[in-house]
């Protein structure tokens, strides 16, 4: 908790609004995108989404290989709890909609889909698209999938178990505009993921690593890869840390207030 709140104080601190940004590339990113409203179709229908797992009383057995739940003791956790403690908030889910809606990428992979609010979002915002998710618990993938089913997300495709195995097959047959790291709090976890999908991205590909300062070890792995020399921008908004790999950019790194 004291990590925490040290380093939200640190980044409201470091922190600029839409008025101290000069890179145009972001300043774009913040006033037309981060800023801007969603779609009231698309926040009713992921609203919708949520309030299904809300609802959910049933209880499931969690396999998890990550860092672990700050909040459940036990494996055993009722599905209407994974989803208000873990879930994606409504504000950071119409800002993954503002996102996808902004730069529209076409091939998207999602690195742990838990009960599928994220990935809801990205179905949502992005229906033309293809989107591959990733999730290593069995139990939670099926519900996942069952809604899916239930709204229609023809788009997305499910993948079941560890991303030791998973990611390394998606990565080596496909090239993606866009992948979203929310899987293992881990600083080993992270950082090997994000060399590994280094082989399946270009130019205007962008990442968006969650819960940056979720502990010590994200803050660490988000410091190690803003300095990787692939990549040139990064954009800090505490929550999320956004990352482009766009060659025509001067390197710099941003803390933005949203």
């Amino acid at each position: 908790m004291f990590f925490r709140i040290k380093s939200f104080i640190c980044f409201v601190i470091k922190s600029k609004n839409k008025h101290g940004v000069h890179s145009p590339f972001v300043f774009d990113l913040v006033t037309k995108c981060l800023h801007k409203k969603i779609s009231t179709n698309y926040n009713h229908l992921f609203l919708d989404y949520k309030k299904e797992l809300f609802k959910n009383t049933s209880t499931i057995n969690v396999t998890d290989y990550g860092a672990g739940s700050k909040v459940f003791s036990s494996n055993k956790r009722p599905i209407s709890k994974i989803a208000k403690n873990a879930g994606i908030s409504n504000k950071r889910a119409k800002l993954l909609m503002n996102l996808m809606q902004y730069y529209k990428p076409t091939s998207v992979l999602e690195i742990g889909t838990s009960l599928g609010l994220s990935t809801a979002a990205l179905s949502i915002s992005l229906p033309n698209s293809s989107i591959t998710t990733l999730e290593g618990c069995k139990e939670t993938a099926n519900i996942a999938q069952n809604l899916f089913n239930k709204y229609q997300f023809k788009n997305t495709k499910l993948i079941i178990g560890n991303f030791k195995e998973t990611l390394a097959k998606q990565l080596n047959k496909n090239t993606f505009d866009f992948i979203f790291f929310d899987g293992n709090h881990t600083k080993k976890a992270t950082l090997d993921y994000f060399k590994q999908s280094l082989s399946s991205i270009h130019n205007d590909s962008f990442f968006l690593f969650d819960d940056i300062y979720w502990n010590y070890e994200m803050k660490q792995a988000w410091e190690e890869i803003k300095k990787h020399p692939s990549v040139t921008i990064t954009v800090d908004t505490y929550q999320w840390g956004i990352v482009f790999f766009r060659k025509e950019q001067q390197k710099e790194h941003f803390t933005i207030r949203i």
